[in-house]
């Protein structure tokens, strides 16, 4: 965001809703813009226009009318908040009284936060997960922004101590799927963004598991920026940690990131070690409540490895992919793409360009349909098979 829009205080809700997505404006219409093409609403809202309606008054000091009915339903869904609050001015000649009310509802409304509210954001966030997985971050990235968005003003204004800590670790949940969405397309400064926002989140929700993992998770952004030593070292840091005090599905899972992230330092013995270390933990059916949500199985293991084979160039990486592709789940459609972009990889080097080259026309048709930018720019890396 420039710096000239954080020089002074928001001056109504809807400019304070955007500055909390840490967008500018012009971010915040280019978003806009997307959501309604989406989903099919027929408002339009241009960066001149936003400027105004955040400003809540003309420069002669006149109230600002309310935007057209097509634009106002295009706000109300990307922020879950009615037109008229989100033209609400903060500071105004009656602000301290209306600043009070505005507090005291917002206490309220958190007071009515219970543990099957909390159970329900749960399942909406497992729900997305599905849409995110079958989908991609195309579809779903809105909603999870939306979410983020609630459960946070939630969080502020939640006094009782149990309640905060499962919100804590509901919005830690929230802001790492947000990351790696952010992440898939290619929005790489965003998705480090989130990832703190995750970070901070679960340090406030009082579980170590939580709060490792979510600082494992930015070594993420730190590979696809080419910092690989310091993705590593960062994974390396989170698998001390982690020993004692969290469950052996996250263990095993840290183990495979940090095998990756040695695969691209190609330190290939330390990287085969980690993956070994990985298998070794991994148990035969991991529980549902072992630990941070992750998804890690035999087959996903397997893709990791062969992620990290191809990486190193070893022949092997062509059979493992061969082998998990067969087993993957239809559904995880961002994973499908990946893989096939990891055997594109494998096959190129092993000069296997036809086979390469039916591979990563099925990935691009994958990520292109999902909006995966991470994966075109992998494919976009390989010249022997450009589509």
């Amino acid at each position: 965001m420039a710096a000239n829009e954080r020089a002074r205080r928001p001056r109504t809700l809807l400019e304070q809703r955007i500055w909390q997505r840490n967008q500018s404006l012009a971010e915040f219409t280019e978003e806009a813009e997307e959501f309604a093409r989406r989903s099919g609403e027929s408002g339009t809202l241009s960066e001149r226009n936003l400027k105004r309606l955040v400003a809540g008054h003309r420069t002669d000091g006149a109230r600002i009318g309310r935007p057209r009915p097509a634009t106002a339903r295009l706000l109300e869904r990307i922020f879950d908040t009615g037109i008229d609050e989100l033209l609400t001015p903060l500071e105004s000649t009656t602000s301290e009284v209306t600043g009070e009310h505005e507090l005291n509802a917002a206490f309220a409304t958190s007071r009515r936060v219970t543990p099957d509210v909390v159970a329900l954001f749960h399942s909406q966030l497992e729900a997305v997960r599905q849409l995110d997985r079958r989908l991609g971050a195309i579809t779903a990235y809105d909603e999870v922004a939306v979410k983020v968005d609630q459960v946070s003003r939630l969080l502020s204004y939640s006094l009782a101590a149990g309640t905060r800590k499962n919100l804590a670790a509901l919005l830690a949940e929230l802001s790492a799927l947000a990351g790696w969405q952010a992440l898939d397309r290619g929005q790489i400064s965003t998705a480090w963004d989130h990832y703190e926002r995750a970070k901070q989140a679960a340090s406030q929700s009082g579980d170590p598991a939580l709060e490792t993992h979510t600082e494992a998770e930015r070594a993420f952004v730190l590979l696809d920026l080419g910092q690989a030593s310091e993705a590593a070292e960062m994974l390396a840091t989170a698998e001390d940690h982690a020993r004692g005090t969290t469950g052996h599905t996250l263990r095993a899972w840290l183990a495979a990131a940090h095998g990756e992230a040695l695969a691209a330092c190609e330190l290939r013995s330390a990287s085969l070690r980690a993956f070994d270390r990985a298998e070794s933990l991994l148990p035969p059916r991991p529980a549902p409540d072992d630990g941070p949500y992750v998804v890690l199985d035999d087959v996903h293991l397997a893709r990791w490895r062969g992620n990290a084979l191809a990486r190193i160039g070893e022949p092997e990486a062509v059979n493992v992919l061969t082998d998990a592709l067969h087993e993957l789940d239809p559904t995880f459609t961002r994973a499908e793409a990946g893989l096939r972009v990891d055997l594109a990889t494998a096959l190129t080097a092993n000069r296997e360009h036809d086979e390469a080259h039916t591979h990563a026309a099925k990935a691009r048709t994958l990520a292109t349909e999902i909006g995966s930018a991470r994966q075109l720019r992998r494919l976009a890396r390989l010249p022997a098979v450009q589509i």
